[in-house]
């Protein structure tokens, strides 16, 4: 049975603002040819990555407005960066801030919003005659490092 507990944001109010930076990736599977297309330009929608780059930073820096328990940290700095293989896209987002609290959840929003954005703006090429995606996923989605400097 699942007990109601107070929600509550974690006071953070006498800690000190030091430099944190946290690194997130996840990968999306994608068809090659979707691949192809995106690698030649030939989405209908526009350029993914520089599409995905933006809402990237969008989404980490509005983190605080999506996760209730956030709080909202001046971030500094957002960086996208993007692999390719035969049949995947990795993301890749570091985040900076000198702030009281992490960024994980920035670098992990930021991540999570520019695969989706990928997802959106490629979905129609990926979807089979029944209009399903069978192989599209989202995949190793994770912070792979964080630091904190006092």
């Amino acid at each position: 049975m699942f007990t109601r507990k107070d929600v509550k944001m974690v006071d953070i109010t006498f800690k000190k603002e030091v430099y944190r930076e946290a690194v997130a990736s996840g990968k999306i599977i994608l068809r090659k040819e979707t691949l192809k297309k995106i690698v030649k330009g030939e989405i209908e929608k526009g350029n993914v990555f520089n599409v995905a780059t933006v809402a990237a930073i969008l989404a980490a820096k509005r983190t605080w407005e999506l996760i209730p328990l956030c709080h909202p940290i001046p971030i500094t700095n957002v960086k996208v960066d993007f692999a390719m293989d035969e049949n995947s896209i990795v993301v890749k987002v570091v985040v900076k801030t000198t702030a009281k609290t992490g960024v994980e959840m920035e670098a992990l929003t930021g991540v999570t919003t520019a695969l989706l954005t990928i997802w959106d703006m490629v979905k129609k090429y990926e979807k089979d005659e029944k209009g399903q995606y069978p192989f599209t996923r989202i995949v190793d989605v994770k912070v792979e490092s964080k630091i904190k400097r006092e």
